[in-house]
């Protein structure tokens, strides 16, 4: 795809949003059934997804993480975001990988101490590009990868998330 046809694709689209703003307000959802096992079989809308508990908590390392979960859709996220942007402000890029990583102290979630937070202390974004382009197209690339990866700003902001439930 070429800048023009994403512009092609995205200007009726941007300008919907423009004239109306709540149509650009949209839920996405998600949901799990638990299984067997410790299991909850997600729906991703192109394949059920069955994940379960880490090794490093009792897990057999056969069922998917939600943690490699979360840091898979940022890696997602963020390559389809450095992809777009690349093409729209002309940065060509032979190849790219990102990786996401991040540290887990499992005795918080196991409850071992109540010292150790439950989740991510700290999580890591990488970008390694194959690109002839210059320091400054790649450092205006990251800025708006950065800027627009829906994912990558959730996390950075750490947004509220409301808990509700019905029996």
């Amino acid at each position: 795809m070429d800048a023009n046809t994403i512009r092609a694709i995205q200007v009726p689209i941007k300008q919907k949003y423009s004239d109306d703003p709540v149509s650009a307000i949209i839920t996405l959802k998600a949901s799990g059934k638990i299984g067997e096992n410790l299991s909850c079989k997600v729906d991703t809308g192109k394949a059920i997804v069955e994940a379960g508990l880490h090794p490093a908590t009792g897990g057999t390392g056969l069922q998917a993480c939600s943690g490699d979960m979360l840091l898979e859709a940022l890696a997602a996220c963020a390559g389809v975001t450095l992809n777009t942007v690349a093409t729209a402000i002309g940065v060509e890029l032979e190849d790219a990988v990102i990786t996401a990583e991040g540290d887990l102290d499992f005795r918080g979630t196991l409850g071992v101490s109540k010292e150790a937070p439950v989740g991510f202390k700290e999580i890591r974004l990488h970008f390694s590009l194959n690109t002839n382009s210059t320091a400054d197209q790649i450092n205006s690339l990251l800025k708006l990868t950065e800027r627009y990866c829906v994912v990558y700003q959730t996390l950075k902001n750490g947004n509220q998330v409301k808990v509700t439930h019905s029996v």
